[in-house]
């Protein structure tokens, strides 16, 4: 009885697994990780980007240089003190700008998602270990978010925008 489950339950994975293939749900996935992988080489290519937030009425800009992909997405690493944290906890709509120096920038209009999960936090230190003299995991500044519902634009002088949503 116990190997008649077993082989059934193998065979209903194999009926899903094929369903999402035909489905394209697989081949989205892969694709959102590529674009996302597109977006964030870019970023890097720059190594410094800018964050717009806004204060009330008043739009506010500032540089980064932590990134990171961590579980398929896209993160960057603030303290909670700063004042882009608390303008980002009223409203997580930001924009992010870049240019590679070379003429081409990108423009990123996301919702920035705040992740308190410790490992998420290592992951952005770990990948910036300048970071560790002003923050830790466990500290209670150390702020890490990733960009959802994000479309990034990427510009150039020589042709039309390139879109990825991710």
């Amino acid at each position: 009885m116990k190997r008649v489950c077993t082989t059934l339950a193998f065979m209903f994975a194999v009926v899903l697994f094929s369903a999402f293939l035909s489905a394209g749900t697989l081949s989205a996935a892969v694709e959102a990780t590529a674009d996302v992988k597109v977006v964030h080489d870019f970023l890097k290519k720059c190594g410094t980007y800018y964050i717009a937030t806004v204060d009330g009425d008043q739009p506010r800009v500032r540089p980064f240089s932590s990134l990171g992909i961590y579980e398929g997405k896209i993160y960057f690493q603030t303290g909670r003190k700063k004042d882009v944290s608390k303008q980002m906890a009223k409203n997580p709509k930001i924009e992010i700008c870049a240019y590679d120096g070379e003429g081409e920038w990108i423009r990123i209009a996301a919702t920035a998602v705040n992740d308190d999960r410790r490992e998420a936090k290592q992951f952005m230190l770990d990948a910036h270990p300048s970071l560790k003299s002003m923050y830790s995991a466990d500290d209670n500044n150390t702020q890490v978010l990733y960009l959802k519902d994000a479309t990034a634009r990427f510009y150039s002088f020589k042709g039309e925008p390139k879109v990825i949503k991710f």
